[in-house]
């Protein structure tokens, strides 16, 4: 456990996966996380389901806390750094930024002085599954280890330059709805084919789970697990083969690229 209390200022999607795993994960007692939101009924389930501590003050949170990740839209974020700046300053907070498109660069002209880390997970932190890129401005590397472990306890942790942050956030965080889309239509198939609904999302998410692990604790490269599967004549190639021809990997490599693109003209 670390003794520290964080504030996660935006219970959104995000903030709220961020505030569970980080429960569920044991590091921090619920009683040490403060959630906050303008709208206090939004949030109002966190503090009812897993005990964080809630609020619509931002200061207030900020004041209680020596963590704060801010998990804004980036629409509003500029405005709100530039509220909690005197706060983050008084005493000497750190600042995790989760906010898609606002560079370390944009963060410090905000908060001057402020040790800044930006992060990049995905909503499966809720259950200790997410894979967080993780950058640092140089007063923030001076929080690497602590940090780094807060975030290896919600999943695993990629440091990475600034630089990668936008290809990161496309495959990281968008990739989970990547991944989802691609459970659906498998599941959609096995309707199809004649399994039921419960039935043929229980098998793709289970095989999808079976894909991961393998790569994950073998460290494989997923064509040799390809090529355990693939009999010559056999189903699994035709089916494999149709899919390609159907543009299968290329529209999802396009897709990648397409939101790489995306977040590259939001930051520019």
């Amino acid at each position: 456990m670390i003794s520290k209390n964080i504030a996660i200022l935006g219970g959104g999607n995000l903030g709220a996966s961020i505030a569970k795993g980080l429960v569920k994960s044991g590091l921090l007692q619920a009683s040490q996380i403060t959630v906050t939101n303008l709208e206090l009924h939004m949030i109002q389930p966190l503090q009812d389901e897993i005990g964080v501590n809630i609020t619509t003050n931002n200061i207030e949170a900020i004041n209680n806390a020596e963590i704060v990740i801010v998990a804004v839209k980036p629409t509003v974020a500029h405005a709100l750094l530039a509220d909690i700046k005197p706060a983050l300053q008084k005493d000497k907070k750190v600042l995790i930024s989760v906010i898609s498109g606002v560079k370390l660069q944009d963060l410090e002209n905000v908060l001057e002085d402020v040790p800044v880390i930006r992060a990049m997970p995905n909503t499966a932190i809720a259950i200790q599954e997410s894979i967080t890129a993780l950058s640092f401005n140089e007063k923030g590397l001076a929080y690497k280890d602590e940090v780094v472990e807060i975030f290896d306890q919600l999943g695993t942790t990629m440091i990475i330059p600034e630089s990668k942050m936008p290809a990161a956030t496309v495959l990281a965080s968008c990739g989970i709805a990547f991944a989802l889309r691609f459970m659906r239509a498998a599941s959609q198939g096995g309707i199809e084919i004649g399994l039921s609904s419960k039935e043929s999302l229980e098998v793709a998410a289970q095989i999808m789970k079976g894909a991961s692990k393998l790569i994950i604790e073998n460290g494989t490269h997923p064509e040799p697990e390809i090529d355990k599967v693939t009999t010559p004549l056999g189903v699994t190639i035709k089916s494999l083969n149709k899919m390609e021809h159907e543009g299968f990997s290329s529209s999802l490599v396009q897709g990648v690229v397409s939101g790489h693109k995306k977040i590259l003209e939001t930051e520019s």
